[in-house]
């Protein structure tokens, strides 16, 4: 007896710890009162997301918002999936989280080789990728060349996307990322360089590419070691691996099965789930992490991932390319700018994902909104635009003392 009492309290113990450490990696909580938000306002959030829910706008959702470093909303809604069987939605569970994959992951990698001094913003793309063909004059001739500010501003004459189907069938799939960046770079482009905003997926499977070539690690790889690991991001990852995939929102019922820890977008998926557009999957307390890092201008927990200037560059409007509305990565006051909803300043910045991802990072009033929903789920006919702004308005409108 006495033995099997002391393997219980061994195992509690363990347990304990284990909590404690999970405790560690997130966020402290607060109610709202205590960091200047009324704790009323933010009620209406649970009417607004359950009538969302009724409508069938989407199946389930997790919703966290911080505000001076601390969690004062973090609940999980409705189902995280319909088919084969429905189920819960956890506060812990892992989003394939689509295009922010390009600001979290993509954009901070290529701004730290940047502040390695191992590349410039100023460069031309067709000095790591020599096929990049350029804009095409009217009389024929070729005009000038994009640089990478070009690629992360959505400024580069790209169009939105290509034919994965014609791309693996020229090149196989799997498609190594170097090929598909070899068929991307051929592309004829629809604009001169910094004349024409085009929210382009291409740009940023460029811009991994370019990462691959001048670090010698995959975006995967690159992101891991700089960025998630340092900050105890341990529920972010590319191909999430297999103990993990229960705890993944499924996506997109594709060939009668449901996307389980495996990239909804076709391109990612083409490259294997590791791609600069797509295919980073995250917990709403990692991004909680990342979002501080930046509104810590770029440290967490004594962890520098970036200096003060670098955020501070990725956060503004690119002065070259005002009529953008773009920083390096995120998204400030494009079209595609309806995650601020109406009340955020417009210092305030974030980006959003096509399977319902949404962040939205406000260094005015120290707050992020972390919103994260399975629209696509089960057959890509979800609506999370309009839903996307209302949330936001309803934080920023708690938000009554500073």
């Amino acid at each position: 007896m006495r033995n099997k009492s002391g393997y219980f309290l061994i195992g509690f113990l363990i347990i304990l710890c284990f909590q404690s450490a999970l405790a560690e990696l997130r966020l402290p909580s607060a109610r709202p009162e205590e960091v200047g938000m009324d704790s009323r306002r933010l009620m209406v959030l649970d009417e607004l997301i359950n009538q969302a829910l009724n409508r069938r706008d989407f199946p389930g959702a997790v919703l966290l918002v911080t505000r001076h470093g601390k969690i004062v909303w973090r609940k999980a809604y409705g189902l995280s999936q319909l088919v084969p069987e429905p189920q819960p939605m956890k506060v812990d569970m892992i989003f394939d989280l689509a295009s922010i994959t390009k600001p979290v992951a993509t954009a901070t990698s290529i701004m730290i080789l940047v502040e390695q001094g191992k590349i410039r913003l100023w460069d031309k793309v067709k000095t790591y990728i020599p096929d990049f063909v350029p804009y095409i004059e009217e009389k024929g001739l070729p005009g000038e060349d994009a640089r990478l500010f070009h690629l992360l501003t959505h400024t580069s004459g790209l169009p939105p996307y290509t034919d994965p189907q014609e791309v693996a069938k020229k090149y196989g799939n799997p498609c190594p990322t170097e090929l598909l960046v070899k068929h991307i770079a051929g592309i004829r482009k629809e604009f001169p360089p910094g004349k024409v905003f085009v929210y382009s997926c291409l740009n940023y499977i460029t811009l991994a590419q370019i990462v691959k070539i001048v670090s010698g690690e995959d975006i995967a790889e690159f992101s891991q070691k700089h960025i998630f690991k340092p900050l105890g991001m341990t529920s972010t990852f590319f191909n999430p691996p297999d103990e993990v995939k229960p705890r993944c929102v499924p996506t997109e019922v594709i060939n009668g099965q449901p996307l389980r820890g495996v990239v909804h977008d076709p391109l990612a998926r083409l490259q294997g789930g590791i791609s600069g557009n797509a295919g980073l999957f995250s917990t709403a307390d990692d991004l909680a992490i990342f979002a501080q890092m930046m509104l810590n201008k770029g440290e967490f927990k004594g962890v520098r991932i970036l200096s003060p200037l670098t955020v501070e560059r990725m956060t503004e409007i690119f002065p070259r390319l005002n009529f953008s509305g773009r920083g390096f990565g995120w998204d400030l006051d494009s079209d595609y700018a309806t995650v601020r909803g109406d009340l955020f300043g417009y210092r305030s910045y974030g980006h959003s994902g096509y399977t319902g991802t949404s962040i939205w990072i406000d260094p005015e009033t120290d707050s992020a909104v972390i919103f994260l929903t399975n629209r696509v789920h089960p057959d890509d006919k979800g609506e999370i635009i309009a839903m996307r702004s209302k949330v936001a308005n309803v934080v920023a409108a708690s938000i009554i003392k500073k």
